[in-house]
């Protein structure tokens, strides 16, 4: 695990059309950020690129206004290369984009999580399940743009139950056995 976080980068908002390539061997997601209808954020370590890629980007994010809501920002996409996961990296450049997004104005900041890995690092963001599910059964979380949501393990356990009746990885299920009646993860002070 690194013992220190880089500094996150904002490479842009939309209207600034920024564009990332990653490698897809490499990055879930990796497509949606070459795109550039959408913000993005980056964590780098060290420096380089192999010809094609940014090999310097450890963890990424994509995101955009809501098309209804001028006062919430939906984080579309967060990423963290496969050697990089589990060190913290999403949940801090997550908790980045909020502040931006607060000093822009905005009001909330809302993701939708397909996977119970996700659910939690959002948690450990400042975030908290809305009760909400999209048409794509991805559980919605928000919170405010100044501050962490309000939590209780009441609604936490409510979105851990509903992964728990899907069809799930061994690992998944282990990981939601040992959420099981937990409080949820406070996120960093």
């Amino acid at each position: 695990m690194a013992s220190e976080f880089p500094t996150p980068e904002l490479l842009g908002w939309p209207a600034d059309g920024p564009t990332l390539r990653l490698d897809y061997r490499r990055f879930s997601y990796a497509g949606k950020f070459v795109m550039s209808n959408t913000g993005k954020a980056v964590v780098r370590a060290g420096e380089g690129t192999d010809g094609e890629f940014d090999d310097s980007v450890v963890a990424a994010v994509a995101f955009n206004a809501d098309r209804t809501d001028p006062e919430t920002l939906w984080i579309r996409y967060v990423t963290v290369r496969e050697d990089r996961r589990g060190e913290g990296l999403g949940p801090r450049l997550c908790r980045f984009v909020v502040e931006q997004a607060a000093d822009r104005g905005y009001e909330r900041v809302r993701i939708a999580v397909n996977n119970p890995f996700a659910y939690e690092a959002l948690y450990r963001a400042g975030f908290s399940f809305t009760g909400e599910e999209t048409g794509i059964a991805e559980l919605v979380l928000e919170r405010p743009a100044d501050a962490p949501a309000e939590r209780s393990t009441a609604r936490y356990q409510e979105g851990i139950d509903r992964y728990r009746q899907r069809d799930l990885s061994e690992d998944e299920r282990a990981f939601l056995e040992r959420k099981r009646g937990e409080e949820p993860p406070a996120p960093p002070e």
